[in-house]
């Protein structure tokens, strides 16, 4: 029964960007010779995911907003240093048309793909991850959602930094172990620290360690922000002054690095089909695009979990 499985949300673009640059476009190109790299390598990492976690419902979660502007509105940095010059994402030009074809596979597969207006696949994430009943397995590169690492929800995160191949399966003792903060201030612990691939500053003099010993004495950032008016508050000699003067930063980061989990996402059948969608169409992408080794993968994954 797919209730007794888990949900696998797959944070679509991290995945896709880690395919695109994993595997050389020289390796991968349909039969007129336009690259499709990136479209082999996720279907490929989906299928060992699908294969070796056994999933019962799949969701691949996109950025209708990858820089939502109520994140902007906060901290104006946000994600900007991937800005392209038409204001929108820096994306290579060799990946830009293989998004919307693979769209089109997994449509045809079956596999649901859903995004929310004005919201990152992290909030889709988050959203889902918070309504739907678990246990629930979050597949990505991005740290960010640690934060949704819960016992007793039973979400974990399948962190693809090194590849799907080489997963590292993170629970509440692994985020833990690793940072030296809890799952649930993930979020507070980033946000001090900063995070230059997001456009976050933090706090300036404030690094790793000295970010995760404020959460574990202090708790969340409203708590520190608190503790800065309480005279006998123990801080750090010097960093009590570093956060003081970043008050009106630490009052944006918390929204901005949180991961929303009331997004507009709509209710789906997100049961992953043991036979595919729309086999005619499948068969022809496969057929014009040189695809049939990694589908007919994903398909023999998703029939046989």
């Amino acid at each position: 029964m797919t209730e007794s499985r888990p949900l696998l949300l797959v944070d679509a673009a991290s995945l896709y960007f880690r395919a695109y640059f994993g595997v050389p476009e020289s390796a991968a190109r349909a039969p007129d010779g336009s690259p499709v790299n990136a479209v082999k390598g996720f279907l490929d990492m989906l299928a060992t995911l699908v294969r070796t976690r056994r999933p019962g419902r799949v969701a691949c979660a996109l950025d209708l907003s990858w820089r939502p502007a109520w994140r902007v509105a906060l901290i104006d940095s946000y994600k900007r240093h991937r800005l392209a010059a038409d204001g929108g994402e820096e994306v290579p030009a060799g990946l830009v048309p293989q998004v919307p074809l693979l769209l089109e596979v997994l449509a045809a597969i079956g596999v649901v793909t859903v995004g929310a207006p004005d919201y990152e696949a992290d909030d889709v994430i988050g959203t889902l991850a918070t309504r739907e009943p678990g246990p629930t397995e979050i597949a990505t590169g991005d740290r960010d959602l640690f934060q949704l690492v819960n016992d007793t929800t039973r979400v974990r995160v399948l962190y693809c930094g090194k590849g799907v191949a080489k997963l590292e399966v993170y629970d509440e003792a692994a985020v833990a172990a690793r940072y030296q903060v809890p799952a649930h201030h993930y979020a507070d612990f980033a946000a001090l620290r900063g995070d230059p691939s997001d456009g976050l500053p933090g706090v300036a003099g404030i690094g790793e360690k000295t970010a995760a010993g404020l959460v574990t004495r202090f708790g969340g950032l409203d708590d520190i922000v608190a503790a800065l008016d309480k005279p006998d508050a123990p801080f750090a000699a010097g960093v009590r002054a570093k956060l003081a003067a970043a008050t009106d930063y630490l009052a944006a980061a918390g929204p901005v690095v949180r991961v929303a989990t009331d997004a507009p996402v709509p209710d789906l059948d997100l049961t992953l089909p043991t036979a595919p969608a729309d086999p005619d169409t499948l068969l022809a992408l496969a057929e014009r695009w040189n695809l049939a080794s990694p589908i007919r993968r994903l398909v023999d994954a998703a029939a046989a979990r």
